[in-house]
C-alpha cells in the first residue's frame, strides 16, 4: 500500500494525499474492480493518451499498406481488437465458421463486429444462476481460458477481453443465435447497467454479433479520427491474412485477401509503391518473397529489408507488434542457413546473426498453445519455444530460396563496408621516423623522412635470409635500406576473410612498415615510409610462391602501387653454382641449370651445390650479392592489360577451371630467363609461378603406377638403398634420406610421410610399408596421437620386398640431383598399390581422393585381365573395419558402423565408420547426453583398446524407443560418406588424369606391369647370357693355360690381351662390373685406382686377375658345373612368360599378405612373450602389494610377477627332472658330479628362486626351485669350441630369464669357484629378446669334461693367461665344476640392464709355474670377435 496516495493493484485501496484534511478512513479508499478497470486503465488496455508512432496502417484512398507515422490512442485500438480477436478465435471452437464483417461508424461512433456459426450457449449458468452470455460479457474474471490442462489456440487468457471494451463503452450489445434461439442483452453506462435479456425464437443459422459504442471522452477523443480509422481497417485486413477459409468484411464490403500469402503480398506491393515515390515515379523492380507453409501451425514469410530489422507477425491473430519468441525462432533458423552460405563468399568483416537479421523482413503466422505475452496489451509473445505445441522447422528448400534473393549480396556489401573501415584503423604512417614494437624489423635510417623515396624494403623468407640480408647491408650501408623477415608464405588475401587478414601479424606489419593506406590510389611513393618493395627469397618453387603471394596482395588492395614504376623488384640468388678450379657459373632457376647440363659434354668434370635456401650462402656470398646489386635485382615491369586477369587465375579459388587449363598448357622446359632488364608480370605468372603449381600437384598427388608421392619414394627408396634388416630410429631415417634422396623440405613433413607410410589402425594402410615398432598412432585421434620421432622406430615390412620386387630395381628410370642418383620416378609393384592403400592430397586447381581396397580382389581382377575377362567392381574395403560398405549411387558410398541393441535402456557400439575417430565421437556422444543431462543419452561406458570400437550407451526407455523408431544407424551418427569421383593419379607419362573407378586404373596399369615383366625378363636373361659367357671364358681360359695352349708367363699384359682378343675371348669393360656380373672372388687390380676405358687392357682382368689356385682341375670342374646351371637356369627362364612371372610375383605376394594380416591380426591379442592375453577387469597392484594380495585376486597367469623369497629345504630326490615350457616336457641331461674333495661346498645364492643345497658325502647336489623351470642333475656335455665365444649365461631371477656377463677377466691371484649345479642354457631368438619361451641347446657328442683339479695334478706345459671364470668365495678351488653351457650368439654382448649386480672388476691371471697345461687355452677379449666362450677346448 502506498502512503501518497498510490493505487495498490491488489486490493484496489486508493489512499487519499497528505494535505487535504481528511480523515482516515477518507484518506484510505476502496474501489470496485469496474472502478479501478476505468481509473488506471494502462494495467489493462494501455495508455489512454494521445501517442505518435511509426506503424503499418491501411489507406483506403490508395488502397495499400502504408507505414508512416499515426496518432493514435492505444487505449482505444486494444478494445476493439479484442472483440475482433474473438471473433477470430471462434474459427478455432467452430471450424464451420466462414464469415466476419466488421462495420466502423465514423459518424455515429458505433462499432460491430459480426461472425456466423454456432452461437453462445443461452442458458442459465448452473452456479451463477444467470445466462452464459450475461457471464461472458458482463461479468469480469470469466470466461473459458482457465483450464491450463486444455491445449487452446485462442488469444483470450484472463478473462478480461470483451469486457474491457463493455466498460469503455456508453452501449454495449450483444446478440446471439444457439440452439433455436435469439438472445440479445444490451449493457450502458460503461457497463454499470445491465439491461434485461431478450430472449426469441430464431430458426436461421446461428451467429454471433457485438455492437458497441466506446466512450470516447474517457480517451480524450470526440470522434473516431483516420489514423484511428486506418489502423482499425489494417486490424481487419490482419483477421483477413491470418484466420484460414474465412471471408472477411469491412464495412459491408468483401476484402479480396484468401490467404497469410495474399496478406504479405500486401506488404511486398506497398514497399515497392514507396520505393516508385522516392525514385521519382521510375519502375522499380519488386522485392522477391518467399513463402512457406512449414505445417497446418506455421505460415512464414521472407523479404529483403533495407537495412533494419522488420517483421510483422501473428499469434493466434493477436498481432504481435514487438515481436517475441516466435518471431526470433525463425529468424534465428533463417540466419544460420544464411550464415553459412555466407562464410564461404564473405572475404568482408566476420558476420553474426544479428547482421544478418537487419537485413530480414520476417512475416510469421503461427498458432500457439496457450500463449503468454508480456501483458494485456499482448504486444510481444514470452512463451518459450518449447512450448509452442508444435515445432517450426524451416526447410532447406526453403533456406535456398532465400540464398537467391538479394539478401547475400546486401550483407557481404556490409560486411565489405565494415571491413573497409575496419582497415582504415591499421593504416601505416607515411611520416613516422621510428616504428616501435617491431623488434625483427631492421629499419633503415632515412625511412619515413624526406628522403624516405629513396628508401627500399627488403622482405625476406625467413629469419636466416634477413641475416644474410644484413651482412649484405654491410655493404650499401642502412640508410636507405631496410628489412623485415616473413614467417613463412604470406595470405592468400584473395580469398581470405576479413577476420584472417586483421589477425594476419605481417599483411598488418607491411602496411605499418610500408605506410600503406587502404582504399587509396598511389600516383607515386611520396606518401610512403619506402620508395620500394624488394622481395628476397629462395630461388625454388616455394619462393616463387611468395612472390606471387605479396604480388596477389598488392593487386587486391593496392593495384595502383603496380603501376608505379619500379616499386617492386626481386632479388635473386643462384639455385645452383658450378665451379671447375676458379672459374664459376651461377644459375637462378633448375631448369636454367638442367639445360647447361645437357648442353655442355664436359658437366661432370664441374663441381655443383646446390643452395636449397638463402641460409646456403655464407655472409661473403652476401657481400658479392650486395657488391654486384645490379646484377641481383630485376625490377618488375609495370602491370599491363590482362595481368590482373592473370593474378587472378593464379590465386582465386573462382578460377579453378581455368586454372586447370591452364596447367595444362604447361610445357615441360619452361622457366624465366633472369638475363633481362625487367620482368612482366604475365611472364612471372606463366614461366616461374606455374612451376611451383606443377610441382605442387607432384607433392601432393600419387602417381598411377606406384601409388606413392615422391616425398613417400624417396622413403622406400631409402630403406632399399640401405638394406635394411632390423629396425632404426625414425628421427635417424630422416637423417638418412635426407641426405642420400635429396629430400629439400622440413624435417618434420618427412617425420610424418614415414610414420604415414608405418601406420596400421583401421582407416589407415591396408598394407603399411614399414613397420610401426612403437606407438605411430591409433583410431583414436586418427593418428594424431603418435610420439616424437626421436622415440619410435621403424623398418621395412617384409611385404615390401613382394610388392616391390627387387628384379625390377635395375628397369627403373632413377631420377638425378647433384648428378647423384636418388629414387626412381616411379616404382612399378606388383598390384595398383594406389588402390591398397588409397590416397589424398590438394595440390594447385586438383585434388585426389581414393579410397582403399581390398589387394584380394584387385589380384583377382588383374588374373582375370590376364584371361581376357572382364574385371568385377570393387567395393572399397579396410583391413579390419567390421562395419558395411554399401552403394548408393553413381561414385557414393555409404560406410556405417555397428550398433546393437542389448535391452530396454542399452545399446553397444562396435565400430565406427571410416575416418570417425573414437575421441570425436566420445563429443558426439556427450552432445547427446546435454549440458544439463537432459539428452535422450544418459551415459556410456568405454571399453574399446586402439584396435576395436567399444561403446556400451545407456539410455532412457522412451529414448531408445525414439531411436529405434528412427534407426539406431541414423540416430547414432554411425554413417560415413565416401566419394569415389575424384581419383586423380599422375600416369605413366607424367600427366594428371581423373580415373572413374577403380576398375580403370588396373586397366591402365596392367599393360604397364605387364610390358615391365618383359623388360625383365630380356634382363635378367641377359645377366643370366653373361654370366655363363663369362664363366665359359674362365673355364675355356684355365683349359687352354694348363693344356699349355695359351702361355701367360712372363709376358706382357697387352700381347695377352691381344691375344686373347685373337681367341675370340669375350672382353668385359670393367672388374667391377666383371664382379657385378656374379663373380665373387674376383681380385681387383690395385693398380686400376681409375675406371679405364672400354677397350683397354682391363677388358679381360676377370681372367688375368684369377688366382693361381683357379688352376686346379677343381677349379675348372667348378666353373664348368656353374656355367651347365646358368644355362639351365637361363632355359628356364626363357621357357616363362610374362605371365608367368607376374603370376609368380602375385603368389609369392599374397603368401606374404595372408603372413602380414596374420601377424597383425594376432598382435591384438598376444602379448609381448607371444602368449594370449586374457582381459580382465583388474585393480592397480604394485610390486610391494603382489605377495599379500588377497586369494580373490590371484591371476592364474605363469607370467605375473610374484616376488617371493626362496624356502630352503633339507633334501630333495635326486633325479631327472623336466624343464616344462608350452610345448610340452623334455629332459635335461644330468650333470656329472664333481669329483670328491675334503672341503665342504659353500651355498652361493642367486636373484633367483633356486639355490644349491649341499648334499650328503657321496650324493649330487640337488638345485632347488620354486619357479617355472626345473632342472635336473644331468651332467651338461661339453661342446667342442673351434673358435673362442661369449658367454651368455640364462639363469632364474625377478623376470622369467636373466642374462649374465661371464666374459669378466679375473682378479689377480683369485677364482671364484663355479657352482656344483648348472642350468641347462636356453636357445634365444636373433634379435635378442626375451619375449619367446627359451627352449634348450641341442647338446653336441663331446669327450668327457676335465675337472680342474686335472691342472693341479699335472704340471703345466705353458702359461697361459686365463679371463672370465667364477668360483664360489675363497682363494683355493676345492673341485672343477661342470662347465655351463652357452648360448651361441653373433650379436654384440648382452647385458641385464635391469640386473643391480655390478659386473666383476677386471683382474689379471694368477701366475702359473712354467709348465704346458693342454687344456687350458686363452680366452681372446670382447674385442676379438669370440663366437664361442668356453673356456675349453679338446685335444
Amino acid at each position: 500500500m502506498s502512503s501518497d496516495g498510490g493505487i495498490d493493484a491488489s486490493n484496489g485501496i486508493q489512499a487519499v494525499p497528505e494535505g487535504s484534511k481528511k480523515t482516515a478512513s477518507e484518506k484510505y479508499i476502496k474501489l470496485s474492480q469496474l472502478e479501478h478497470i476505468l481509473k488506471r486503465p494502462d494495467m489493462y488496455i494501455g495508455s489512454i493518451e494521445l501517442m505518435s508512432q511509426v506503424m503499418w496502417t491501411y489507406d483506403s484512398e490508395q488502397k495499400r499498406m502504408t507505414n508512416r507515422e499515426v496518432k493514435y490512442v492505444p487505449g482505444f485500438f486494444k478494445i476493439v481488437d479484442e472483440i475482433l480477436v474473438n471473433a477470430a478465435d471462434h474459427k478455432i471452437n467452430d471450424a464451420k465458421m466462414d464469415v466476419i464483417k466488421a462495420t466502423i461508424d465514423v459518424e455515429e461512433g458505433v462499432i460491430s463486429v459480426y461472425n456466423n456459426g454456432s452461437g453462445i450457449p443461452i442458458e442459465m449458468h448452473s452456479k451463477e444462476k444467470i445466462y452464459i452470455p450475461e457471464l461472458i460479457f458482463g461479468h469480469l474474471l470469466a470466461g473459458s481460458n482457465y483450464d491450463d490442462t486444455q491445449k487452446k489456440l485462442t488469444g483470450g487468457r484472463n478473462g478480461y477481453g470483451a469486457k474491457l471494451a463493455n466498460i469503455y463503452s456508453h452501449e454495449f450489445s450483444v446478440e446471439t443465435v444457439s440452439g433455436g434461439q435469439k438472445y440479445v442483452q444490451t449493457w450502458t453506462d460503461n457497463m454499470t447497467k445491465v439491461g434485461k435479456a431478450r430472449i426469441t425464437k430464431y430458426t436461421k443459422e446461428g451467429y454471433t454479433k457485438i455492437t458497441f459504442k466506446p466512450d470516447l471522452a474517457r480517451f480524450g477523443m470526440t470522434s473516431i479520427d483516420d489514423d484511428t480509422v486506418s489502423l482499425l481497417k489494417k486490424r481487419v485486413f490482419d483477421i483477413a491474412g491470418t484466420t484460414k477459409n474465412v471471408k472477411v468484411y469491412l464495412n459491408e464490403e468483401k476484402l479480396k485477401i484468401k490467404g497469410f500469402k495474399q496478406y504479405v503480398d500486401m506488404y511486398i506491393n506497398s514497399a515497392a509503391a514507396e520505393q516508385a515515390n522516392a525514385s521519382g515515379g521510375a519502375a522499380q523492380t519488386k522485392p522477391s518473397v518467399v513463402y512457406e507453409t512449414l505445417n497446418p501451425r506455421w505460415e512464414v514469410g521472407f523479404a529483403v529489408s533495407d537495412g533494419t530489422f522488420r517483421h510483422v507477425s501473428f499469434a493466434n491473430s493477436i498481432s504481435t507488434t514487438k515481436g517475441g519468441t516466435h518471431v526470433n525462432t525463425i529468424a534465428d533458423q533463417i540466419s544460420k542457413g544464411i550464415i553459412a552460405h555466407i562464410t564461404k563468399k564473405n572475404k568482408g568483416a566476420t558476420v553474426k546473426p544479428a547482421q544478418i537479421k537487419n537485413h530480414m523482413w520476417i512475416f510469421v503466422n503461427a498458432l500457439i498453445e496457450n500463449p503468454t505475452f508480456d501483458g494485456q496489451t499482448k504486444e510481444n509473445l514470452t512463451l518459450p519455444a518449447s512450448k509452442f505445441g508444435s515445432k517450426p522447422v524451416v526447410n532447406e528448400d526453403f533456406i535456398k530460396k532465400v540464398q537467391k534473393t538479394p539478401i547475400i549480396e546486401q550483407v557481404l556489401n556490409w560486411a565489405k563496408f565494415k571491413a573497409d573501415q575496419d582497415l582504415k584503423k591499421t593504416d601505416g604512417k607515411s611520416r613516422r621516423n621510428r616504428l616501435t614494437g617491431m623488434t625483427k624489423l631492421a629499419d633503415a635510417n632515412n625511412a619515413g623522412g624526406k628522403h624516405s623515396n629513396r628508401c627500399t624494403l627488403i622482405l625476406t623468407e625467413g629469419d636466416s635470409a634477413k641475416a644474410l640480408a644484413v651482412a649484405g647491408l654491410g655493404v650499401v650501408g642502412r640508410d636507405n635500406f631496410g628489412v623485415f623477415p616473413l614467417r613463412g608464405k604470406l595470405l592468400n588475401v584473395r580469398d581470405a576473410k576479413h577476420d584472417q587478414i586483421m589477425k594476419n601479424e605481417e599483411i598488418q606489419a607491411i602496411k605499418e612498415i610500408m605506410g600503406l593506406r587502404h582504399n587509396k590510389n598511389y600516383e607515386n611513393v611520396s606518401g610512403l615510409r619506402y620508395g620500394r618493395l624488394m622481395i628476397m627469397t629462395d630461388q625454388d618453387h616455394d619462393g616463387s610462391h611468395i612472390k606471387g603471394l605479396i604480388i596477389n596482395f598488392l593487386d587486391c588492395y593496392f593495384p595502383s602501387l603496380l603501376k608505379v614504376p619500379e616499386f617492386l623488384c626481386e632479388f635473386v640468388t643462384p639455385i645452383v653454382r658450378v665451379t671447375k678450379g676458379k672459374q664459376r657459373k651461377d644459375f637462378f632457376t633448375i631448369p636454367e641449370y638442367e639445360k647447361w647440363l645437357e648442353e655442355t659434354p664436359d658437366a661432370r668434370k664441374w663441381e655443383s651445390k646446390y643452395y636449397k635456401g638463402l641460409g646456403t650462402s655464407k655472409d661473403s656470398d652476401a657481400r658479392d650479392y650486395f657488391n654486384n646489386m645490379r646484377k641481383h635485382t630485376i625490377a618488375f615491369s609495370t602491370t599491363q592489360d590482362g595481368d590482373k586477369e592473370l593474378i587472378q587465375l593464379a590465386f582465386s579459388k573462382a578460377k579453378a577451371d581455368d586454372r586447370k587449363e591452364w596447367l595444362r598448357q604447361f610445357k615441360p622446359g619452361t622457366y624465366l630467363d633472369h638475363d633481362t632488364d625487367e620482368i612482366p608480370f604475365s611472364d612471372f605468372i606463366n614461366k616461374e609461378l606455374i612451376l611451383f603449381s606443377i610441382a605442387d600437384n607432384v607433392r601432393s598427388i600419387p602417381s598411377m603406377c606406384d601409388g606413392l608421392k615422391p616425398g613417400q619414394r624417396k622413403v622406400i627408396w631409402g630403406c632399399f638403398k640401405r638394406k635394411l634388416k632390423k629396425e632404426i630410429k625414425v628421427a635417424q631415417l630422416v637423417g638418412y634420406i635426407s641426405e642420400h634422396a635429396a629430400y629439400h623440405h622440413g624435417e618434420q613433413s618427412l617425420t610424418m610421410t614415414i610414420v604415414n607410410l608405418a601406420q596400421d589402425y583401421i582407416g589407415s594402410n591396408n598394407l603399411n610399408l614399414l613397420l610401426p615398432n612403437g606407438q605411430f598412432g591409433t583410431r583414436d585421434q586418427g593418428g594424431k596421437d603418435h610420439a616424437s620421432a626421436r622415440y619410435i622406430f621403424t623398418e621395412p615390412a617384409l611385404v615390401a620386398r613382394a610388392v616391390f620386387h627387387p628384379d625390377d630395381d635395375p628397369l627403373l628410370n632413377y631420377l638425378k640431383d647433384d648428378n647423384d642418383l636418388i629414387e626412381p620416378e616411379y616404382y612399378l609393384p606388383v598390384l595398383p598399390m594406389v588402390l591398397v592403400n588409397g590416397a589424398e592430397g590438394i595440390g594447385t586447381g586438383w585434388s585426389t581422393n581414393i579410397s582403399c581396397y581390398n589387394p584380394e580382389d584387385i589380384v583377382a581382377n588383374i588374373r582375370l585381365l590376364m584371361d581376357g575377362k572382364e574385371q568385377v567392381p570393387m567395393l572399397p574395403w579396410w583391413r579390419g573395419f567390421n562395419g558395411t560398405v554399401r552403394k548408393i549411387a553413381e561414385h557414393k558410398y555409404d560406410v556405417t558402423g555397428v550398433v546393437k541393441k542389448i535391452d530396454d535402456t542399452t545399446v553397444e557400439i562396435t565400430e565406427l565408420p571410416i575416418h570417425k575417430w573414437t575421441q570425436s565421437y566420445k563429443a558426439e556422444l556427450e552432445a547427446m547426453i546435454g549440458e544439463r543431462g537432459d539428452g535422450p543419452v544418459k551415459d556410456y561406458k568405454e571399453h574399446h583398446d586402439n584396435r576395436n570400437v567399444h561403446f556400451v550407451v545407456t539410455m532412457t526407455a522412451s529414448g531408445l524407443a525414439e531411436a529405434e523408431k528412427k534407426g539406431l544407424i541414423e540416430f547414432f551418427k554411425l554413417t560415413g560418406k565416401v566419394n569415389t569421383g575424384n581419383m586423380m593419379c599422375f600416369d605413366a607419362e607424367g600427366r594428371i588424369k581423373k580415373y572413374n573407378s577403380p576398375e580403370e586404373i588396373t586397366e591402365e596399369f596392367y599393360p604397364i606391369r605387364l610390358a615391365y615383366y618383359q623388360k625383365r625378363k630380356d634382363h635378367l636373361a641377359a645377366e643370366l647370357q653373361t654370366q655363363l659367357d663369362r664363366l665359359n671364358n674362365q673355364a675355356r681360359f684355365i683349359q687352354m693355360i694348363v693344356t699349355k695352349q695359351l702361355s701367360v708367363s712372363n709376358r706382357k699384359k697387352g700381347d695377352i690381351v691381344h691375344e686373347l682378343r685373337k681367341l675370340g675371348f669375350r672382353p668385359f669393360p670393367k672388374v667391377s662390373k666383371a664382379k657385378a656380373a656374379g663373380e665373387t672372388e674376383v681380385i681387383p687390380d690395385p693398380d686400376e685406382e681409375e675406371p679405364e676405358e672400354e677397350g683397354t687392357n682391363a677388358d679381360f682382368d676377370y681372367l688375368l686377375g684369377m688366382q693361381i689356385w683357379s688352376l686346379t682341375r677343381e677349379k675348372i670342374e667348378k666353373l664348368l658345373k656353374q656355367a651347365s646351371d646358368k644355362e639351365a637356369e637361363l632355359l628356364v627362364l626363357l621357357e616363362k612368360t610374362p605371365i608367368d612371372l607376374w603370376n609368380a610375383d602375385l603368389d609369392k605376394f599374397l603368401d606374404e599378405w595372408f603372413k602380414t594380416n596374420k601377424n597383425w591380426e594376432a598382435a591384438a591379442i598376444l602379448d609381448a612373450n607371444g602368449k594370449p592375453i586374457k582381459r580382465k577387469q583388474a585393480v592397480l597392484e604394485t610390486r610391494k602389494s603382489i605377495g599379500k594380495k588377497p586369494k580373490k585376486y590371484e591371476s592364474d597367469s605363469e607370467d605375473e610377477f610374484q616376488p617371493t623369497k626362496a624356502k630352503v629345504k633339507a633334501k630333495a630326490k635326486a633325479g631327472p627332472s623336466k624343464v616344462k615350457d608350452e610345448d610340452g616336457d623334455f629332459d635335461v641331461p644330468p650333470v656329472k658330479k664333481p669329483l670328491p674333495r675334503k672341503a665342504p661346498v659353500k651355498k652361493v645364492e642367486y636373484d633367483s628362486e633356486a639355490e644349491i643345497v649341499p648334499q650328503a658325502k657321496g650324493k649330487k647336489a640337488v638345485t632347488k626351485k620354486d619357479s617355472d623351470f626345473e632342472m635336473d642333475d644331468d651332467p651338461v656335455p661339453k661342446k667342442a669350441a673351434s673358435k673362442p665365444r661369449k658367454r651368455v649365461i640364462l639363469k632364474e631371477s625377478d623376470s622369467d630369464v636373466e642374462v649374465f656377463d661371464q666374459s669378466a677377466p679375473k682378479d689377480k691371484g683369485k677364482e671364484k669357484e663355479q657352482p656344483s649345479k648348472k642350468r641347462k642354457s636356453f636357445e634365444r631368438p636373433e634379435d635378442g629378446s626375451d619375449d619367446v619361451p627359451a627352449r634348450p641347446v641341442k647338446a653336441k657328442k663331446e669327450t668327457s669334461q676335465s675337472s680342474v683339479t686335472d691342472f693341479f695334478a699335472k704340471k703345466p706345459e705353458a702359461v697361459k693367461k686365463a679371463t672370465g671364470s667364477r668360483t664360489v668365495s675363497g682363494s683355493k678351488p676345492k673341485a672343477k665344476p661342470p662347465a655351463k653351457k652357452v648360448v651361441d650368439s653373433d650379436e654384440e654382448e648382452v647385458k641385464d640392464e635391469d640386473s643391480d649386480i655390478p659386473p666383476p672388476p677386471p683382474r689379471r691371471p694368477a701366475a702359473r709355474a712354467a709348465a704346458t697345461v693342454k687344456k687350458y687355452v686363452e680366452i681372446p677379449s670382447d674385442d676379438e670377435g669370440m663366437e664361442d666362450d668356453s673356456m675349453y677346448q679338446d685335444d
